[in-house]
């Protein structure tokens, strides 16, 4: 099923927009587009993002290792580098912090006429470009903290449905108990 859209860019293209298109409608429908509810996540008044995300989580986490078992692509983990992922939590903490959005609810939040998400998304894209030419010079840097490929199942030594088992579940608690207590 795969294997006939790698040659075909017109069904990918058409593919990808349709499914950005769902995603966007769903990130709205839930209210991850919504200004005032990314705030009172952030304020911990509101968990409604919180629980888009655990679902998300899940949903690809089963998913993916669905394809992978029955679609056999193979998975190839990037390195784990931390430098990288401080660096960039940083960037991206502060930029969610500082206008309310992550760029997908960005995205999303353009499509509805939110007119803050409009100047988000020129900034994200003008920090995208800085970043793509300063990392040639930074690019040593960013690769001497390389721990090699690392999975929590290699790590464990379990099979990789046991971590999904066990996540989805502890997830899945997480958002009954804040659907219980009113979050």
């Amino acid at each position: 099923m795969l294997e006939e859209l790698y040659d075909e860019k017109k069904k990918q293209l058409i593919l990808g927009f349709l499914i950005g298109v769902g995603f966007g409608f769903l990130l709205d429908k839930g209210g991850a587009t919504d200004f005032n509810i990314i705030v009172n996540q952030l304020l911990l008044k509101d968990f409604t993002v919180l629980k888009i995300i655990f679902t998300a989580v899940i949903t690809g986490m089963v998913g993916v290792h669905l394809i992978v078992r029955y679609m056999s692509p193979e998975l190839q983990p990037k390195p784990f580098r931390w430098k990288p992922i401080i660096i960039g939590g940083l960037i991206f903490g502060a930029g969610f912090a500082i206008l309310g959005l992550c760029p997908g609810t960005a995205a999303g939040a353009m499509g509805t006429g939110a007119v803050h998400a409009i100047f988000g998304v020129i900034g994200m894209l003008v920090g995208a470009g800085i970043f793509a030419s300063v990392y040639p010079h930074m690019s040593d840097f960013m690769s001497e903290s390389d721990k090699g490929t690392v999975t929590i199942p290699d790590l464990l030594g379990v099979n990789a449905w046991w971590i999904v088992l066990i996540f989805s579940i502890i997830l899945a608690a997480v958002m009954y108990l804040l659907e219980i207590y009113g979050f």
